[in-house]
C-alpha cells in the first residue's frame, strides 16, 4: 500500500511541476491562438501604458517578472525534489511517517523561499501574491497528511501564481 501512496505523491508533484511550467506566454505559440493573443496583448499594452499621472517611483515592469518568475521557479525546483523524494521512499521503503516528515520539511522551507521572494516584490498585490501562495503552503505543511494536501492544495498555487502574478 506505501508504494501506491507514494507513487501518488510523485504524480500529484508532477502534475504541479507541469502545471507550474505552463507560462501565460507559451499558448500563443499555436498559430490558431495567435489573433487571440495579439488581441489580448494589444489590450494589455494599450492598458499598461503609463498615464502622465503616473508614479516613477512605482513597481517596476521587470521587478514583477523577476518575482514572479523567481517564485515559478521555486515551486517547480520544490515539485521536483517532492518527485525525487517519493521514488526514493518507494526504493528505501521509508515509512508513511518518514515520507510525511520529508514532505513536510519541503513544504516549510519552499514556504520559506517563498516569503522571501515575497519580500522582493515592489509591487504590493505581487507581494501579496506570493505571501498568500506560502502560507498555504504552511497549511500543507502542518497537516496531517501532507501528501493528501498536495492534491488538493498544492495544485492550484501554481495555476494561480500563473493566472495572476503578472504585471
Amino acid at each position: 500500500m506505501f508504494r501506491s501512496s507514494a507513487a501518488a505523491l510523485a504524480l500529484v508533484a508532477c502534475a504541479a511541476l507541469v502545471a507550474g511550467c505552463q507560462q501565460a506566454g507559451n499558448d500563443a505559440a499555436d498559430p490558431q491562438d495567435a489573433p487571440a493573443a495579439a488581441s489580448a496583448t494589444a489590450t494589455a499594452s494599450a492598458a499598461a501604458t503609463p498615464s502622465p499621472s503616473a508614479s516613477p517611483t512605482g513597481p517596476s515592469a521587470a521587478n514583477t517578472a523577476a518575482v514572479c518568475r523567481r517564485a515559478d521557479e521555486l515551486i517547480i525546483e520544490a515539485s521536483r525534489r517532492i518527485a525525487d523524494d517519493s521514488a526514493a521512499a518507494t526504493r528505501r521503503e521509508l515509512t508513511p511517517e518518514q515520507l510525511n516528515g520529508q514532505l513536510k520539511g519541503t513544504l516549510a522551507g519552499l514556504a520559506d523561499d517563498l516569503r522571501k521572494q515575497a519580500g522582493n516584490a515592489e509591487d504590493p498585490r505581487i507581494r501579496d501574491l506570493v505571501t498568500d501562495a506560502a502560507k498555504q503552503i504552511d497549511t500543507g505543511a502542518a497537516a496531517a497528511s501532507p501528501a493528501t494536501w498536495m492534491a488538493t492544495g498544492f495544485v492550484r498555487i501554481p495555476e494561480r501564481l500563473t493566472r495572476d502574478c503578472h504585471v
